[in-house]
Parts: C-alpha cells; sequence; structure tokens
C-alpha cells in the first residue's frame, strides 16, 4: 500500500466483532461449498484462520503457509493438476492480482473449481473504509493492507480466464460496527439485505469452474485416475504426517 496511517494485522483484526462475524459468514459458505466437490488435490492460498478445506474430502488438500511454503505467484504444482483451488482474499492482498489469478489458471485441471472470497468496495463496509483513507486520521475499519476489488470486475477477470461463474452470493449486511452489542443490534437487517439490496453485502463469494474448449470428458476421467496414482509430490496433508 502506498498510503499512510494507523494499520490493523489482519490476523488481529479477525479477532475483532466485526472480524469474526466476517469469518463465520466465510466459513459458513465455503463449508457447504466445498463438502460436495470431488477430486484428488485441493489447495487454499491465504486467511489460514478460515478452514476452508474441512468438509472437503479429496485425500490431498494443503494450506499454503502451514502445510507448504510458496510464492503465491509461482506456485509449486505443475500445469492442470489441481481440482480446487480456494483464495479467501488472497486477490486483494496479492503483489499482483493478474499474476496471481492465471497461476491459479494455470494449476488448476479442466473443470476444476476456484472459490474466492472478497470484500466489497460497494457496500457500507467499503464506503467507510475508503472515506478514511482519504481523511488519512483515526484508525481504520478494516486492515489497511490490500486493494479491494469489485465484484464485476472480477468475474470480467476470470471470463478473460475461461472461467465460468456456477455461484455467487454476498453476505455480511450489517454496519459498519466495532462493537458487539451494536452488531447484534443490527442482525435484524440480515434478511432484509440479501432480499432487497444483495450486491450491497461487505463480502462476497465465487464459485467459478475452468472451462477448456474441445475438453472431452472422457479424458478428463483418465487423467484423474492417473493423477490418483501419482499425486504432486510438494507436501503431505495432515492426514499424511500422522502415518
Amino acid at each position: 500500500m502506498t498510503d499512510k496511517g494507523p494499520s490493523i494485522d489482519l490476523a488481529a483484526w479477525l479477532q475483532t466483532p466485526p472480524g469474526r462475524y466476517l469469518l463465520d459468514w466465510e466459513q459458513t459458505q465455503v463449508d457447504a461449498a466445498v463438502a460436495d466437490l470431488f477430486g484428488f488435490h485441493a489447495l487454499q492460498l491465504g486467511l489460514p484462520e478460515l478452514d476452508g478445506l474441512s468438509t472437503n474430502r479429496m485425500p490431498h488438500r494443503w494450506l499454503a503457509g502451514r502445510d507448504l511454503l510458496c510464492d503465491f505467484d509461482a506456485l509449486p504444482f505443475e500445469s492442470a493438476s489441481l481440482d480446487l483451488v480456494l483464495l479467501p482474499h488472497a486477490l486483494e492482498l496479492a503483489h499482483d492480482a493478474h499474476v496471481l489469478l492465471r497461476e491459479v489458471e494455470r494449476v488448476l485441471r479442466p473443470e476444476g473449481r476456484l472459490i474466492v472470497f472478497g470484500l466489497n468496495p460497494a457496500s457500507l463496509w467499503g464506503l467507510r473504509q475508503n472515506v478514511g483513507r482519504l481523511r488519512r486520521r483515526g484508525e481504520p475499519y478494516l486492515p489497511r493492507d490490500g486493494e479491494f476489488i469489485g465484484y464485476w470486475r472480477l468475474r470480467d477477470w476470470l471470463k478473460l480466464l475461461s472461467f465460468e461463474v456456477e455461484a455467487a452470493r454476498f453476505g455480511v449486511y450489517r454496519p459498519p460496527l466495532r462493537t458487539q452489542p451494536w452488531l447484534d443490534r443490527w442482525q435484524w437487517i440480515e434478511g432484509v439485505g440479501s432480499r432487497w439490496w444483495p450486491v450491497l453485502g461487505a463480502v462476497y463469494f465465487i464459485q467459478a469452474i475452468k472451462r477448456v474448449h474441445g475438453t472431452r470428458m472422457i479424458g478428463l476421467a483418465r487423467n484423474k485416475r492417473l493423477a490418483a496414482k501419482k499425486a504432486p509430490a510438494v507436501a503431505l496433508n495432515n492426514q499424511q504426517k500422522k502415518k
């Protein structure tokens, strides 16, 4: 970031009432999304506070920073070797979001899934953060590191890389308040917001599938059988470590 001023560490912010509120919503979404995604190899990049692969049943699961150390712009996987990649706010914090997204597209198999969480600049939380940046005084509401990426902007990027969005939703409609009692008082707005102004939630969830023109499903099935016999040798998942 080029602007100067008070800063909040992301891990510390996630322990605050609004941080826990955001994390709880994201955990609920990702638990439901990945439970029925099948394959052999899944990877989460960023935000270790979110246990994004806990309900997924793929035999090989990695969390970058815990199970393996790597540069997000140069992932230690062969091309077309992963079935699922999860990016919880990783694009916002990347040095170059375009480079990271292209690298993810490289390592995903045809028909592989990508899940992204992002903070929505077109929300009350985004507005408060941007006003605070302009004033350059006081403590920012959200961590200062990173840049918001608009929902429709990200969809355009995904389309250029031949991703097809198959599911998307917004959440976290309560105002940008700091204390739990005040957040609790605004709990009623969740249902109203999701019904009347759904695209104004503070965070968005996108699930996309990598499409490759001319790919035959028979070929995909054969590739997955081969992948099951020879997994990418980059790290051990938690189950393997216990053996």
